[in-house]
């Protein structure tokens, strides 16, 4: 069996951080399926296409051409889309409140799925998301729900909106994270939850590296 370990939680959290250093720690593949989402939005934006459209959504959906590579120093991820490199653009608000709306319907995601399955291979695979441990890997052998109050993450999506160049209000920034999670709780096919046999941890207090000594415990065990 692959050893899979799957890090969920809401926007703001860190998960994409964490994963990324676990990874490299493990030497393991690195999923990071909002990417793929976020790929996927500025597909159907590009078609313009209109998102109530499912359709239209799913034959995107089947011909997506999506491509990661790792950056230079190993650090992140370039996305690739029709052979474009595209990681910039799938940072913005834009893309990601459009990934966000098509995250919710059902079809794309039942299409997305085995795109995301097939990133377990050999040696291991560490797997960034909000449904990795309840819906698309869920035999996987270690599970990590990452958590964080609103205020808190409202505070770091400001931060790094400021580090990109983008302007921006705290009381917009809190808004629009309030409410993406009641859309990402709410939806009815895979809504965001931690899974039953996860370990749940809080990152308001916490730094990445405390954090990453703490998911490092449960696979070493």
């Amino acid at each position: 069996m692959i050893p899979i370990l799957t890090i969920d939680g809401p926007s703001g959290v860190g998960k994409g951080t964490v994963a990324r250093i676990v990874a490299q720690k493990q030497g393991w593949h690195l999923l990071d399926s909002g990417a793929i989402y976020r790929a996927f939005a500025l597909a159907v934006q590009n078609k313009r296409v209109d998102i109530t459209d499912t359709d239209a959504l799913e034959k995107i959906a089947q011909k997506l051409d999506l491509e990661f590579k790792p950056t230079a120093d190993g650090e992140l991820l370039n996305v690739y889309l029709d052979g474009k490199e595209v990681s910039s653009i799938l940072r913005t608000e834009q893309i990601g409140e459009i990934a966000s709306k098509i995250a919710t319907v059902s079809a794309v995601r039942t299409l997305l799925l085995k795109r995301q399955q097939a990133f377990a291979k050999p040696p291991g695979l560490v797997a960034d998301g909000r449904d990795m441990g309840t819906v698309v890997f869920v035999n996987a052998a270690f599970k990590v729900f990452l958590t964080a109050s609103v205020t808190e993450r409202a505070n770091r999506r400001l931060k790094q909106l400021q580090k990109q160049g983008h302007p921006g209000i705290m009381a917009q920034v809190l808004a629009e994270v309030e409410r993406r999670d009641r859309r990402d709780c709410s939806r009815q096919h895979a809504p965001l939850k931690p899974a039953k046999d996860c370990l749940i941890i809080d990152t308001s207090e916490l730094s990445i590296d405390e954090v990453v000594t703490q998911v490092m415990k449960i696979i070493k065990v």
